[in-house]
């Protein structure tokens, strides 16, 4: 699904900058290049291996799968010429087009088996492999339980690819837009062996763009336009440059003397520069909240962690407004929930699923609600004082405002609080995290495709990313349901999904606290960039510049 983005580890691991910062790399004046763009990053890359990487950001701008995103999170065309499905929902079969790879070699149905087998391999450690759940024999070959060759899916001809599922899926289609389910070469593998991936020469290029000059560490590298792309006609752009940009103040400053075409802004500088000419922002569906842990421990806080009074009173103590507009300044919008807003939309009514996941009085500030439930909480678990520690990354841009914030707030709300921050760099955050080493953990997740599911698997019993060991019977099985007898019928499952979110939303089991939206300056001549708030957000290959 999509990750605690370096948030919750094994899923998409990135950090909010990572995924939401454009890319980019320092070059002469812009306006000299007639078909160039001018973009910043602010971390390299780390992988060009589409079965280790932990995020598509970019790089789906040089893999491509059977689709591609397109605008409004729409699947395009992508390598598969056609594609049908069965009655059941459970058999897919894909006819590929005549596309090549960068090299000039043909782009076959055996590349998509081989890659599909390679990323679930427990050898290869794919931080993504839970996305191939549901295709048959899946989970076990990522276990090690049964060969690859098991796998549900099998190329029957040279441009024909037949895809076996356990049940239906209902946002497979949507899910068949990741690059992270396009083909790999398996001749180009075997050749470079070890040195695969390794540096940008050692890799094969299936979408609009190729990577050159990335030498598996460095602050620059390109994209160059992939003339063996099959739909290269569509592609306007020669090359995008990029940059690792660190600093913000850095990436305004070449921004204005035409090194860059597409700076992100801090909340300082959105608050100068929201009325300048070239402001604009981009929304992504990725929801900062907070995670309980209901196995704390301590047994006060365990106790405390597990009851709703308490969590209600936590969320209803929170201004979300001053987070967003004060502390954050930068856009960021209010959650309903832990669902991300414009995600999905509701199959008959057009309704965005956030405002179906509403439940009153649990996200709203309401100070003496709060106190009510707080002082009713602790009346229930017999506590009079309560010291919690909040978990945070210290990698995360905004860890020490909004700690800082919550526990300045708290302490004002609620009698008898008091709270400790930790924040600690992300690899120590995850590894306590999962070793349930909390009481309340600072956290996110960026969607990784447009369906409710990306966020509701969080709070299933026994996924690894319900760090905090909630668990409802109901909840779980409402989303069972969804993706099993109600799988083929949208509009009940739909309903599923609504009921299930608002279980959690109603027992703030997780809260939220915003969502992240980035503020940009973009050159006026830059045109046709497709932004998608899930999976692979930045789209370059209408892109275009004049």
């Amino acid at each position: 699904m999509a990750k605690f983005k370096k948030i919750l580890a094994g899923m998409t691991v990135v950090t909010v900058g990572i995924i939401l910062a454009a890319c980019g790399k320092n070059n002469n004046a812009v306006s000299s290049d007639k078909n160039t763009l001018n973009l910043s990053a602010v971390a390299a890359l780390d992988t060009i291996d589409i079965s280790k990487s932990s995020g598509f950001g970019q790089t789906g701008n040089v893999f491509e799968s059977f689709y591609r995103l397109g605008k409004n999170g729409k699947p395009d065309a992508g390598l598969a010429k056609s594609g049908k499905v069965s009655q059941d929902g459970k058999t897919w079969t894909f006819k590929l087009r005549n596309a090549k790879w960068s090299n000039g070699d043909p782009i076959t149905a055996q590349d998509f088996v081989y890659s599909w087998r390679r990323s679930l391999n427990p050898k290869t450690e794919s931080p993504y492999a839970y996305l191939f759940s549901g295709v048959k024999n899946a989970d076990a070959v990522a276990q090690g339980k049964l060969p690859a060759k098991e796998l549900g899916i099998q190329a029957t001809s040279k441009d024909t690819v037949v895809i076996n599922l356990n049940k239906p899926i209902a946002y497979f289609k949507v899910l068949l837009a990741y690059p992270l389910f396009g083909p790999q070469n398996e001749k180009v593998v075997n050749k470079y062996g070890k040195k695969y991936a390794t540096k940008a020469q050692y890799q094969v290029y299936s979408g609009p763009f190729e990577i050159k000059n990335w030498h598996g560490t460095g602050d620059t590298w390109e994209f160059v336009k992939n003339n063996d792309y099959w739909d290269k006609k569509a592609v306007k752009l020669d090359k995008i440059n990029y940059q690792v940009v660190k600093s913000n103040n850095t990436g305004y400053q070449m921004y204005q003397q035409g090194e860059l075409d597409l700076t992100p802004l801090s909340s300082e500088q959105v608050k100068n520069l929201k009325s300048n000419r070239d402001f604009t922002s981009y929304p992504y569906s990725l929801v900062r909240f907070l995670l309980y842990n209901f196995k704390d421990p301590n047994t006060a806080n365990r106790k405390a962690l597990n009851n709703k009074n308490i969590r209600l009173a936590l969320s209803l103590a929170i201004d979300r407004d001053i987070v967003t507009k004060k502390i954050l300044g930068n856009g960021s919008t209010l959650p309903t929930g832990f669902v991300a807003t414009n995600l999905a939309k509701n199959p008959q009514t057009n309704a965005d699923f956030a405002k179906e996941q509403a439940v009153k009085n649990t996200v709203d500030y309401q100070p003496s609600l709060a106190k009510k439930y707080w002082q009713r909480g602790l009346k229930e678990i017999g506590e009079k004082t309560l010291n919690f520690n909040v978990l945070s990354s210290n990698d995360e841009a905004d860890s020490d405002q909004l700690t800082q914030y919550l526990q300045s707030q708290w302490t004002k709300e609620l009698k008898g609080i008091k709270v400790n921050i930790t924040n600690v760099p992300d690899k120590s955050t995850i590894s306590r995290a999962q070793a349930g080493n909390f009481d309340i953990y600072l956290s996110h997740w960026g969607g990784d495709f447009n369906d409710p599911m990306t966020f509701m698997q969080i709070p299933l019993t026994g996924t690894s990313y319900n760090y905090g060991k909630w668990t409802d019977a109901n909840y779980d099985n409402l989303v069972k349901e969804a993706g099993n007898q109600d799988a083929n019928d949208p509009e009940t499952r739909w309903q599923d999904l609504v009921k299930a979110a608002k279980i959690v939303n109603g027992e703030q089991a997780i809260t939220p606290i915003y969502q992240q939206t980035t503020a940009y300056l973009q050159k006026p001549r830059v045109h046709g960039i497709i932004h998608n708030t899930a999976g692979t957000q930045w789209s370059y290959k209408y892109a275009y510049v004049k």
